[in-house]
């Protein structure tokens, strides 16, 4: 409070004042002056001790201040009292939780860089490895051209899968980023399964499976070709994971709120324990095959999220899995 200039300079006046009002009192009358002095002094003594209050507040919400720019936010300084100073410190109070949880966030952002690059490093080093190992073989000219032209195949097959590693993790960065750009177009739900089936016509032939769909002609609101790269996925899921003979089952119905495709196999089924992250980035079960990357759930559901829907997934081990997409119709 000594600190304080303008306080001073006021303090000082006032105490001018005093003297000079006490003087003239004591002039006129002496009791009277010394009445006047004594209330003077009793009032300078309430206002010295009231702004000497004021300062002691002040400097705790200044501790307060240090310690959140330190990065301290258990702080409970919630005042239920009216006056300047509680509005001071319920907003301080407001500010402190708003900072604590962007630093959280903040935080949860960058382990989960951190976690990802990590994961894309795993990914990526998999197939790198397996190509320059080939290619050192290659190198070897007592190689023969049976082996040589194996070796060569074995080379496209991890550059595909190099490739679509590539592909589907600059799809995930335009996901992450907001930068994707999803139109708004009204899309029939059977025109969608069919180009999201046809890529994977050959294996859906080669494990003689049955793919089915029923339901009637129903339209939704979101970009085509992002549509098609989740259900395609989802697709290549349940081939995967449903035996040779077996059936995949697509139903279409819709209601006032939403249309629901549900997706469902009589395959192998998905573990208890796997379910909760079923849709996690590079996450790969207990059934997850050799070759599994662990993205394509993850990216359908971020799609389907992103398009004002959601999916939900059912499985019973040994008994089969159904993925249900809602697609929310848009109120205007």
């Amino acid at each position: 409070m000594s600190r304080n200039k303008e306080f001073f300079i006021f303090m000082s006046i006032q105490f001018i004042l005093m003297c000079l009002v006490t003087i003239v009192c004591l002039i006129v009358n002496v009791r009277l002056g010394l009445f006047v002095l004594g209330m003077q002094v009793l009032m300078w003594i309430a206002f010295f001790m009231y702004h000497r209050w004021r300062y002691i507040q002040i400097a705790k919400l200044s501790e307060t201040l240090r310690r959140v720019s330190l990065g301290h936010y258990e702080l409970e300084i919630r005042d239920n009292q009216e006056g300047e100073l509680s509005i001071l410190k319920s907003e301080l109070y407001k500010v402190t939780l708003r900072l604590k949880e962007a630093n959280e966030l903040l935080e949860q952002e960058t382990q989960y860089l951190a976690d990802a690059m990590s994961d894309i490093s795993h990914q990526l080093k998999t197939p790198l490895t397996s190509m320059r190992m080939m290619n050192e073989l290659l190198a070897d000219p007592n190689l023969d051209e049976q082996t040589r032209l194996m070796f060569i195949s074995q080379n496209k097959t991890q550059l595909d899968r190099l490739q679509w590693l590539v592909s589907s993790l600059l799809k995930f960065a335009k996901l992450d980023t907001k930068t994707a750009d999803f139109k708004q177009e009204i899309l029939s739900v059977k025109t969608l399964i069919q180009h999201a089936i046809e890529p994977l016509m050959i294996p859906l032939e080669i494990k003689e499976q049955q793919f089915i769909v029923q339901g009637d002609e129903c339209k939704i609101v979101g970009d085509f070709h992002w549509t098609v790269e989740a259900l395609t996925n989802i697709f290549k899921n349940a081939i995967e994971h449903t035996p040779v003979c077996g059936t995949i089952q697509v139903n279409i119905q819709k209601n006032p709120i939403y249309t629901e495709i549900t997706i469902k196999d009589n395959g192998e089924g998905i573990d208890k324990e796997d379910l909760p992250y079923l849709f996690k980035r590079f996450y790969r079960g207990k059934n997850a095959n050799r070759d599994s990357v662990g993205i394509g759930l993850a990216m359908a559901k971020s799609i389907i999220n992103e398009q004002n829907g959601d999916i939900l997934v059912e499985s019973i081990l040994g008994v089969g899995t159904t993925f249900k997409l809602k697609f929310y119709k848009l109120i205007v």
